[in-house]
């Protein structure tokens, strides 16, 4: 591996004066009147959008993030708040043009140390006298202060393993550009892999960063794992002299179908490794040091190559060894996790029958206990002199920060950052309701009515087809897949937890594996066609809409739904499954998932998935369909919606294709986030709605 050369802009970099000053169109609240009271893209665009919250060390106050979008300038800037977890004393601590993210309390909660354009900076609690700490010339991407804050555990990019360029070959060719691939895994989400994370380690003195070593020196592995991990796949001992991290010691071929990724511990004294959960095979993250540093905590699935597993919590007493699951008797995946102050009880998030609930459980072999629930979503929860602080959202609601008490689980909005905005909109009625299916079992639909709904009328509905395919349809409000802009469109929406969806128990989980086309299909059908015998809904304007996962349900649809739809949109969906198997990029999935390759003409399950893939089946489509896709997709890549739209216009189905080249399987940016808004309802208002009966 070529070792990336860092350099310190000096020996010893000195805390420099702040250059960061309050400019002029610093991002702020959005203050506008909405005439109609209904939501839509623009709208949805000048939210408040809060991230990563953090309790200060009294847990008295907390710290929390705000992005705020422009438009105009097409980005976003996060700046930094602070709120008392009784409610009071809620203040903005940054004005600029520069977002901060990363912040945490040190000093004792009397300075807050950030990360902005990619340099560590420290300020004090009240937002004054920042300045700026590091100027490594690789970029800090994320960190984590020791506890006794003489140390800082940073990641940075190292080059990754087998980069080669023609001036590598070739000393005659300095303007040649190309890339040569010997081994799998050489892109990755939206990136080609050219450069790979490592944790570092820098001595701190309170100004100054020295000492900086390498953790993983000479290993050719990712940590954090990419393409989501962070800073939270590492964590420092209560006494400093220990990192706990997780990754995945594999690389090319290897790496591309395992998904074992181990927990270590690295000596920072030493700088020795060790192994913590060799011959469990499957994931292992999100390790985390219980308060008095006799227990690590752990999310562990058990099999290798299976992403959806079941996500367990683990602890291990380090004195003696012994690993112990904390929730064997708890059928769903474990989300985020913390520890409560008494290292006896751990807080953690759990998406369970349609909503994100927050539960505590006793490492003593207590049953799991409910803390928070309701028609919400919780986050990361995180101790707080005597509450809980987490995120909280729902389908009508974006995430605000909220206090929780443990004992009666009242909740308290401490951040109110979109309040003003909420207060004049009118939502869409949200009713959960259970769906009998074709193989007698009781499935959980939601149902989002427009607002101010009309019984009396007939309105055109929406079947939303979920991706994944293991994920939770649950409380989420999403800045792309939004079901209340959707019901102020004028459309019902029903949104079935079909087949593979979590939060129902794993079995329901893990159904879909290797029958895409199967019962999941089903269930989408059952649903729409228990809600279309409703006298609101006309079952004449019926359309189908997903992405990823959802974007196969919509193509498989389009050649199996027996003119139900007149209308089809799939975003970033997967259509051709021979030719998807070998053009992305984690394999483990393709293994899992479609129960092998297509050459292997021995495996039943293998040959069933790819008679099935949509593709096989573009004969049969008869319907307006809409394919949208970003060229920068790496995981589903944006020539299978190519291929989708060819496929219709070859066969005269009106079609129209919309390509985002900046974008990856998401559309992030603002501008392309409201021109995509536009295009999506503009299709469904063609062929749906009565002034344009086609």
């Amino acid at each position: 591996m070529q070792k990336y050369i860092f350099i310190l802009m000096t020996a010893t970099v000195a805390m420099q004066a702040c250059t960061e000053q309050p400019l002029g169109n610093v991002p702020a609240r959005n203050e506008i009147t909405i005439a109609d009271g209904l939501l839509t893209a623009e709208i949805l665009n000048r939210f408040g959008r809060l991230s990563d919250p953090q309790a200060s060390p009294d847990g008295l106050t907390a710290l929390y993030g705000v992005a705020y979008p422009s438009i105009a300038e097409n980005k976003s800037v996060r700046e930094l708040f602070t709120v008392g977890v009784d409610g009071r004393n809620r203040r903005r601590i940054t004005h600029s043009l520069q977002s901060k993210s990363n912040a945490r309390w040190i000093a004792g909660g009397q300075k807050i140390a950030y990360l902005a354009e990619g340099q560590l900076w420290v300020m004090n609690a009240d937002g004054s006298r920042p300045q700026q700490v590091s100027r490594y010339a690789g970029g800090i991407a994320e960190f984590a202060f020791s506890p006794d804050e003489t140390q800082v555990l940073f990641i940075s990019s190292v080059d990754a393993n087998d980069v080669r360029r023609p001036s590598d070959f070739y000393d005659d060719l300095p303007k040649a550009h190309a890339r040569v691939v010997t081994d799998l895994m050489y892109r990755h989400w939206d990136e080609w892999v050219e450069d790979i994370p490592h944790p570092f380690v820098a001595s701190f003195d309170g100004s100054t960063l020295s000492d900086i070593f390498d953790m993983l020196d000479g290993e050719p592995f990712e940590c954090p794992t990419r393409p989501f991990g962070g800073v939270e796949q590492l964590a420092w001992s209560p006494d400093g002299k220990t990192i706990a991290y997780a990754c995945r010691k594999k690389t090319g071929r290897e790496y591309a179908f395992s998904t074992n990724t181990d927990i270590y511990l690295f000596d920072v004294v030493t700088r020795t490794t060790t192994n913590l959960t060799a011959g469990m095979d499957g994931y292992d993250t999100d390790p985390q040091f219980s308060p008095d540093g006799q227990y690590l905590a752990w999310c562990s699935m058990e099999r290798e190559g299976y992403e959806a597993d079941k996500i367990r919590l683990f602890i291990q007493h380090l004195a003696t060894g012994v690993k112990t699951c904390l929730t064997d008797a708890f059928d769903n995946h474990v989300g985020a996790f913390t520890w409560a102050p008494d290292s006896r009880t751990i807080y953690f998030q759990a998406s369970v029958e349609g909503a994100s609930r927050l539960y505590a459980l006793s490492i003593d072999g207590q049953p799991v206990r409910t803390i928070a629930e309701g028609p919400y979503n919780y986050g990361k929860p995180q101790a707080a002199a005597g509450k809980i602080i987490a995120l909280r959202q729902s389908i009508s609601q974006p995430d605000e920060l909220y206090a929780i008490d443990p004992a009666t689980g009242e909740a308290v909005d401490l951040s109110q950052e979109n309040k003003h905005l909420l207060d004049q909109l009118t939502m869409g009625r949200v009713e959960e309701r259970y769906i009998t299916t074709t193989d007698r079992q009781e499935m959980f639909t939601f149902v989002i009515y427009p607002p101010r709904f009309d019984p009396s009328k007939k309105y055109p509905t929406l079947l939303f087809c979920e991706g994944g395919p293991q994920s939770p349809l649950d409380q989420f409000w999403s800045y792309r897949w939004n079901f209340q802009l959707m019901a102020a469109h004028g459309y019902i929406i029903v949104a079935p937890a079909r087949r593979g969806v979590t939060g129902f128990g794993q079995a329901w989980c893990e159904q879909i594996s290797g029958d895409y086309s199967g019962q999941n299909i089903q269930d989408y059908l059952t649903a729409i066609d228990a809600l279309k015998a409703a006298p609101y809904v006309d079952e004449n304007r019926l359309g189908a809409v997903g992405a990823s996962y959802g974007g196969y349900s919509v193509y498989y649809l389009a050649g199996h739904h027996d003119k139900r739809f007149k209308a089809f949109i799939s975003h970033s969906g997967i259509f051709n499954l021979e030719q998807m198997a070998l053009t992305t990029e984690e394999l483990w999935f393709v293994n899992w998932d479609n129960g092998g390759f297509y050459w292997d003409k021995d495996n039943r399950t293998a040959q069933r998935t790819y008679a099935h893939s949509p593709h096989r089946f573009v004969d049969r489509w008869d319907t307006p369909i809409m394919v949208m896709h970003g060229e920068r997709d790496f995981r589903v890549p944006f020539e299978q919606g190519m291929a989708a739209f060819n496929a219709a216009r070859i066969r005269n189905i009106p079609a129209e294709m919309v390509l985002f080249p900046e974008e990856n399987h998401w559309i992030l940016k603002p501008q392309n986030n409201i021109f995509w808004h536009r295009t999506f309802y503009a299709w469904l208002d063609k062929w749906l709605k009565p002034d344009a009966d086609n």
